[in-house]
């Protein structure tokens, strides 16, 4: 599935820019898995190792309980992902040496114009996350004081307030 991006250019001309977001497949998931832990790696520094590696071992179990979707660069690398389930992004993730070129931002709009998605959870611990969703236009709108696991990593729920 393309999505177009226009950017106007210095001389006023639209350019049609193609990004690549593309449905995932079960073959995508070991690369897929791959991009979880490295950006994990470089965003969830609170999570212990054994924590970390017993999220991951369940990867493969919660990857087809979600709408999954990846985005793709022109040699057809997996940059990201998102995963999406009712209204709520489940999971959203980048390649560490990718961030802060608008893969993220693009995945998230996607997620909210195609998906009609307007919720998303998040560690309170993962800083970066936060500021992303919170500069994009999310509020938060509830806290617990476990994650999903039943463990004390504090989840913010987020709400898409624009």
């Amino acid at each position: 599935m393309r999505c177009p991006n226009d950017r106007k250019a210095e001389n006023d001309f639209i350019l049609a820019v193609p990004i690549m977001v593309n449905s995932a497949t079960q073959k995508d998931y070991p690369a897929i898995i791959e991009l979880w832990e490295l950006s994990v790696r470089a965003s969830h520094f609170f999570l212990p190792e054994e924590y970390l590696q017993r999220i991951k071992n369940l990867l493969p179990s919660i990857l087809p309980a979600v709408k999954l979707f990846v985005y793709v660069d022109k040699n057809n690398t997996i940059n990201g992902f998102l995963g999406v389930s009712e209204e709520k992004i489940e999971m959203l993730f980048i390649h560490p040496d990718k961030t802060g070129q608008g893969i993220g931002s693009l995945l998230n709009k996607f997620a909210i114009e195609q998906l009609h998605t307007d919720k998303v959870d998040v560690n309170e611990q993962n800083e970066q996350a936060v500021g992303f969703y919170k500069k994009i236009g999310y509020k938060v709108v509830g806290r617990t004081e476990v994650d999903g696991l039943g463990k004390p990593f504090p989840i913010l729920q987020m709400s898409y307030a624009k």
